[in-house]
């Protein structure tokens, strides 16, 4: 039986591997390659450049620019996600008052859990158009005729929301949390659901309150739950292009004067928009050994031994 497994274990095996060679590593493979070239794109011909293209990338303004927009996102989206739907979650769980039943969440827990999460359904495309008239700038989008109402705006001045530089990541920023929030708010709720309801009435019954309860019960317990959502949460701030391709000023995002600028807006517009696709080879490679980087210190970081309860 040995003998027969592995024939019959490999045969399954074989065309899984070979498509997965074809179209995942290969593409990867063929994306460094051209990295070190002056490739166009449309023509077998190309350059070596060594590492002209990597050099180049430490001298760009706007790749640089769109360098520390990412790192802005990265640091504030998962951070602010991560916090609203820790809360969220712990009141719809634990959060609620205590009775002869146990520990329960608020009343109304679950209609609560079906409208935060509903955002998470929206395609992109859809969120794009929802914000697109939350944001209108010409006094009739929901934000800028709200604030006029209450004699915040002026009416002959409404708030150029995606045309300002000083706002329009702010204004991403708000975007990404919403869309997000309520399937990190599921997530963590399953967590806390998986925590023995003992643990928090032993807990009530040492006068123990929410904030304590939460911080030294309910935050250690979920730290392995966290940190894999910072993670998922870190690859998303680090993408973002359809939302600045769809809601932000000039052709391909990014606008205005490259205030919203991030990798993949200007990957994209070098590659297809400007021809130079070795270029724009090297700056995935560049994005991609930073997701990599990303992902092992913050799992390093948040490595630990795992609780038992």
């Amino acid at each position: 039986m040995n003998h027969r497994r592995l024939p019959f274990v490999a045969g399954f095996l074989l065309v899984p591997i070979v498509l997965y060679a074809m179209y995942v590593v290969s593409p990867f493979v063929q994306t460094v390659f051209y990295s070190f070239t002056d490739w166009g794109g449309f023509s077998s011909e190309q350059n070596f450049l060594g590492l002209g293209n990597y050099a180049a990338l430490l001298g760009d303004e706007v790749f640089q620019k769109a360098v520390l927009h990412n790192a802005f996102l990265l640091v504030l989206m998962p951070l602010t996600t991560i916090l609203i739907a820790l809360f969220l979650a712990f009141l719809l769980n634990v959060g609620g008052r205590s009775d002869s039943a146990g520990v329960r969440g608020v009343r109304g827990s679950g209609t609560y859990k079906v409208v935060l999460f509903f955002p998470q359904v929206l395609s992109v495309a859809i969120v794009v158009v929802l914000f697109q008239s939350v944001f209108r700038t010409d006094g009739l989008g929901l934000l800028n005729a709200t604030l006029i109402k209450l004699g915040l705006v002026d009416a002959a001045r409404p708030v150029q929301w995606f045309s300002n530089p000083d706002l329009v990541l702010w204004c991403l920023l708000f975007v990404m949390v919403w869309s997000g929030v309520g399937f990190y708010m599921v997530l963590f709720s399953a967590a806390m659901r998986s925590i023995p309801r003992e643990v928090y009435e032993a807990a009530l019954l040492d006068g123990a309150g929410r904030a304590p309860t939460f911080f030294r019960i309910t935050l250690p317990l979920l730290r392995d739950t966290v940190s894999v959502a910072w993670v998922y949460l870190g690859f998303i701030a680090l993408d973002g292009f359809a939302l600045v391709t769809g809601l932000t000023p000039e052709s391909g995002g990014g606008g205005p004067n490259h205030a919203s600028e991030l990798i993949s807006n200007v990957l994209y517009r070098t590659a297809f928009s400007q021809g130079k696709f070795g270029y724009a080879c090297a700056m995935g490679v560049a994005l991609a050994v930073f997701s990599l980087l990303l992902a092992v210190v913050q799992l390093r970081v948040t490595r630990r031994e795992r609780i038992e309860y």
